[in-house]
């Protein structure tokens, strides 16, 4: 099937789909013997795709990998760290590292723990990354202080940051121990250390960050992940994030 080269490269787990577009431009990527060109299309049963002379094509597909991991806190959300801190790869069996493109998907500060998506599917990472699909995701937050109703409203309804308001929010109150309040909250967004951010503005900053779910996909409840393992996604949860259905707020 005949599809854009930047698609083509994701699915083959040689990069995300930006990524790829940098490859193109970078004029990294040839047709047949020709450089590539940014929107050109390709069909890979009869094309000669090459990546840095590297040909792919059907037999060279790698099979795809979707794991959930439980990220301990002090772990880097990323392939590789020049300060030599450790890296979610590392907490995964050699054959696992070995694989081909598998990175994780989106980040989560080396200060926070919880799920974690890794996967080789550069057209998955891409449908789970663009802020236009909006995968919920859920945090538990212990925060110092006991922020009033007001606080929760103003929260729940959007905060700005940088001159930006964030989306709507859920925003609940669990519990209160000392002078601490856990808060479980539902975000449709992820800028970059957005929770951390708005509660420090709010005067309430954050004493720990917990992900517990990336839509319906848990690392608690029946199939629970100890801090630091993983399983591999069920196909029917794959499909679930592909087709949207993991979109919806948590209840």
């Amino acid at each position: 099937m005949t599809a854009r080269l930047q698609k083509i490269i994701s699915q083959w787990g040689i990069a995300s789909r930006r990524q790829a577009e940098q490859l193109i431009l970078a004029g990294r990527v040839r047709v047949n013997g020709v450089v590539a060109k940014l929107g050109q299309t390709a069909e890979p049963t009869i094309d000669r795709i090459e990546v840095d002379g590297k040909i792919i094509g059907l037999e060279s597909r790698p099979a795809p990998i979707c794991l959930l991991l439980n990220k301990p806190i002090g772990v880097i959300s990323t392939c590789y760290d020049p300060q030599g801190r450790p890296t979610v790869l590392g907490l995964l069996p050699p054959e696992l590292r070995a694989s081909e493109g598998i990175h994780p998907v989106g980040r989560l500060d080396i200060d926070s723990s919880g799920a974690l998506l890794l996967t080789n599917d550069g057209e998955l990472t891409f449908r789970l990354t663009h802020p236009r699909h909006g995968i919920s995701k859920t945090y538990e937050v212990w925060v110092k202080g006991q922020p009033s109703s007001q606080i929760v409203n103003d929260w729940r309804q959007g905060i700005d940051l940088d001159g930006q308001y964030t989306l709507p929010a859920q925003v609940k109150v669990v519990k209160h121990k000392d002078n601490n309040t856990l808060l479980r909250i539902v975000l449709a967004e992820g800028r970059n250390r957005q929770i951390r951010r708005v509660a420090t503005q709010l005067g309430y900053p954050v004493v720990q960050l917990h992900r517990t779910r990336i839509g319906n996909i848990s690392v608690d409840g029946d199939r629970a992940l100890s801090l630091g393992s993983y399983r591999h996604l069920q196909l029917t949860e794959v499909d679930r994030l592909r087709s949207g259905d993991q979109l919806n707020l948590h209840k």
